[in-house]
């Protein structure tokens, strides 16, 4: 593959979200040498959870799997928040996913495939990582999936990027769990989608 990540991002639809602000105290991300660390990021747009409940009770696993792109796409606006963009990632190393999910439920791996396969879409080869995919009781704001990414980049930091993202100060600094209803396909390509309450 040729193209850029972005270019490749853009092909998809897509563009890189403003980073969605911390809701607790920490930064959505930290550099520190040649890698990068995310913070979890949720499936959230413009400040609010697309969905909330658990995977094998309220939110079925197709619907999960779309919302674990938005999470990953947020994930990859952390990263570019703290680089000189998607461009100076070299290897995408490590992610983890947590699914809120039911005990009888086990396509953990399946739903978190939804972030892994955005990866090898926008950077190829490079985009191939180690993987944990994480069952949990309940996640932050009932949320249903989590996403955080371990990346590392080119050696040069572009001197104007922070060392730890800075959010969006417009940008609301909690979730709301309810919202508008909106077409729960165009969750995967826009980072839109249904909210239940």
């Amino acid at each position: 593959m040729t193209d850029s990540p972005e270019a490749r991002l853009a092909a998809l639809g897509l563009e890189l979200p403003a980073v969605p602000a911390p809701l607790a105290a920490y930064v959505p991300a930290v550099r520190t040498g040649r890698y990068v660390y995310t913070a979890g990021q949720l499936p959230m747009v413009e400040g609010k959870l697309l969905l909330t409940g658990k995977v094998g009770a309220q939110v079925s696993p197709a619907e999960a799997t779309a919302l674990a792109r938005t999470a990953a796409l947020n994930a990859l606006a952390a990263v570019a928040s703290v680089t000189s963009g998607l461009s100076a990632v070299t290897q995408v190393v490590k992610m983890t996913g947590f699914v809120a999910s039911t005990p009888d439920f086990t396509g953990q791996p399946q739903v978190v495939n939804g972030a892994s396969e955005l990866l090898l879409e926008v950077f190829g080869e490079v985009g191939r990582h180690a993987r944990s995919a994480v069952a949990a009781p309940v996640l932050p704001f009932d949320a249903p999936v989590e996403i955080e990414l371990i990346v590392e980049v080119s050696a040069s930091p572009d001197p104007a990027a922070p060392h730890s993202a800075s959010p969006d100060p417009a940008a609301p600094h909690s979730a709301s769990p309810a919202g508008s209803a909106r077409d729960p396909a165009a969750s995967a390509v826009r980072g839109t989608g249904p909210r239940r309450a």
